[in-house]
């Protein structure tokens, strides 16, 4: 009678530990942990460990030009859904989509495995409101580098999508449902791959191409906040930097976006490379959005 007790509540711990991985509970509140914020969920955040680990694969599949390619590609199409989607779009509404269109950009934004649209903007709002205070959870001001950099994701406190923040988005079901399983996306692509190429396409179209996309967002937490030049006298500490806007096409211009979010375009002057924002530019001139928000005149006659 013991050992199928036993098995049981091994079955039980892997049923738990699956849920937390395959269902993120955006609508379902997470408790404080002891000891703060700053606690690490171990268990919650082995797939974010793992997907580092298997970065190493490409030492086992070696160098593939089409693989590297495909990974390259891969990165440029899925920051610009970051960029133009998930920021541009669902946290600032810089500018319109029908409600299909919305609902594939949110797709393709899920793909990039930073979590769901909804999540992704409420604590993208939640920062500006809050920038560099002690509410802004990745500032490196109050945390330091590495925890505003990507420590901050590994807390509980942070895991639940805090839906107040995006009522806006909240009311169509088909992004909440996407929210609460956006891991289904990543690993539909990740499928995708190796059914494409085998090993060396999984190891470098998706883990490599995700690794260094999560981190050339995160840039922006942690390095836009400490190095660059500001044009203007914002009351937190972002900055704008010509390097950061190329690997992240175009959210280098921080400090720019600190001063006025609600534009389509972070590159607020024709010298500025925003590449996100003409992608934007060409959506609009096919149609797929429209509206563009343009930054204001007496905004750039300030600067």
């Amino acid at each position: 009678m013991t050992a199928p007790a036993e098995r049981l509540g091994v079955v039980q711990k892997i049923g738990r530990t699956l849920a937390l991985w395959f269902d993120t509970g955006a609508t379902r509140p997470v408790a404080a942990t002891p000891g703060g914020a700053k606690r690490v969920e171990w268990v919650r955040v082995m797939p974010f460990v793992g997907m580092h680990l298997m970065c190493l694969g490409v030492f086992v599949v070696g160098w593939h030009p089409a693989a590297v390619a495909t990974g390259l590609g891969l990165y440029l199409v899925r920051m610009f859904a970051i960029t133009g989607f998930y920021h541009r779009y669902f946290s600032h509404r810089s500018y319109r989509a029908s409600r299909p269109v919305q609902f594939l950009m949110a797709l393709v934004g899920a793909s990039a495995t930073q979590r769901g649209p909804l999540w992704w903007a409420a604590h993208h709002r939640k920062h500006h409101r809050h920038s560099d205070t002690e509410l802004d959870v990745h500032s490196p001001r109050q945390h330091g580098f590495w925890w505003s950099h990507m420590g901050w994701i590994t807390s509980a406190e942070n895991f639940p999508t805090d839906m107040k923040e995006v009522r806006d988005f909240a009311r169509y079901p088909e992004l909440r449902w996407l929210d609460r399983f956006d891991i289904l996306v990543p690993v539909a692509l990740a499928v995708a791959l190796f059914a494409l190429g085998g090993l060396p396409y999984l190891i470098w179209g998706y883990f490599v191409s995700t690794v260094v996309l999560f981190h050339g967002t995160c840039l922006i937490n942690s390095l836009a906040h400490q190095m660059g030049s500001r044009r203007y006298a914002t009351d937190d500490d972002s900055r704008n930097s010509l390097a950061l806007a190329l690997v992240t096409l175009g959210e280098g211009w921080h400090n720019n976006h600190h001063r006025y979010p609600g534009a389509a375009r972070q590159g607020f002057f024709w010298w500025e490379v925003d590449l996100t924002y003409y992608g934007l530019v060409v959506l609009s001139w096919l149609g797929v959005i429209r509206d563009l928000r343009p930054v204001p005149a007496r905004v750039l006659h300030a600067g």
